[in-house]
């Protein structure tokens, strides 16, 4: 990150009949800090406004319009302070889109209520900073953090989480967290600085069900499939993405999974993202360059 207080949102669209994309200069807009996270609001209905989501020094929500980009709420629940604690990454409830859950270096998650603009619940959820949080239901969410645990939180039992996974080396921080929406029974994380990705079955909590281990460099993002559930795409430092099908998980296989798909970038992959609405394509991000693939 480049820490300069002006940055730029642009959004990307696909011509259809030049079959490319393009950025329209009018849905371009700057954001104080850069971004940790953006997201569309999922939205399969089409039936609300069309919103994302920006994670920085707050949460802000905008409203994309024809003509441009209007901020339609900056959410802030630290009013006592002219202070913040910077939120690392944010995720939207697909099953219910007026709640987004915010992780913070302040070892907190936040629940908003991005309808009436309001805190829903805000809870401690770690001993040490916050890096990533992820929906697996109306109520249910889970993070990971520099404490080096997977938690699970249900919103019906505020006082209480239960620990899935925790880092076999004591205090090394998980960095990112997918819970599978096509099976909730699995999500993924990926440990600071390492080489492989975590697979985890919240039936079986602290021992991995697999470790995805063929990554040459360090593993920077993940994001299950949005149409299947045996299926993740990751990708790191050492320009790769793989897409990977867990489908025979269950029984070993000697020296470890192979990925399906193999995609080497022109530099360090520190960004990826699935698309919901067309599965057949993947975003990844390297340098200054955003790519589509079609998988």
């Amino acid at each position: 990150f480049v820490e300069e207080y002006t940055n730029r949102v642009d959004i990307v669209s696909l011509d259809e009949e030049t079959g490319t994309f393009v950025a329209d200069p009018k849905l371009s807009f700057s954001h104080p800090y850069p971004t940790t996270k953006l997201m569309f609001v999922p939205d399969k209905e089409c039936n609300r406004p069309d919103l994302l989501a920006t994670t920085g020094d707050y949460l802000r929500i905008w409203e994309v319009k024809e003509d441009g980009v209007e901020l339609k709420s900056l959410l802030n629940n630290n009013k006592n302070s002219e202070f913040c604690a910077p939120l690392t990454s944010f995720d939207w409830n697909e099953s219910d889109c007026r709640r987004l859950g915010t992780s913070s270096i302040d070892t907190t998650c936040t629940i908003w209520d991005v309808e009436r603009e309001c805190v829903d619940t805000q809870l401690i959820a770690h001993d040490k900073e916050v890096y990533d949080i992820a929906w697996g239901g109306a109520g249910v969410f889970a993070s990971v953090s520099a404490d080096g645990s997977v938690r699970v939180f249900d919103l019906r039992d505020k006082e209480h989480s239960t620990i899935i996974y925790e880092s076999p080396q004591p205090e090394t921080p998980l960095l990112r967290l997918g819970w599978n929406k096509q099976d909730p029974r699995y999500m993924a994380t990926v440990m600071m600085d390492s080489y492989k990705v975590i697979v985890l079955d919240i039936r079986f909590p602290t021992l991995p069900v697999a470790e995805l281990q063929r990554h040459q460099a360090c593993v920077n993002a993940l994001s299950w499939a949005p149409h299947s559930s045996c299926h993740i795409c990751t990708a790191g430092d050492d320009s790769q993405a793989l897409i990977w099908d867990l489908s025979s998980m269950s029984q070993p296989v000697d020296g470890g999974l192979d990925p399906i798909l193999a995609y080497s970038a022109g530099a360090e992959i520190n960004q990826l993202q699935w698309s919901s609405t067309n599965p057949d394509w993947v975003g990844i991000c390297f340098g200054n360059k955003l790519q589509i693939l079609r998988v």
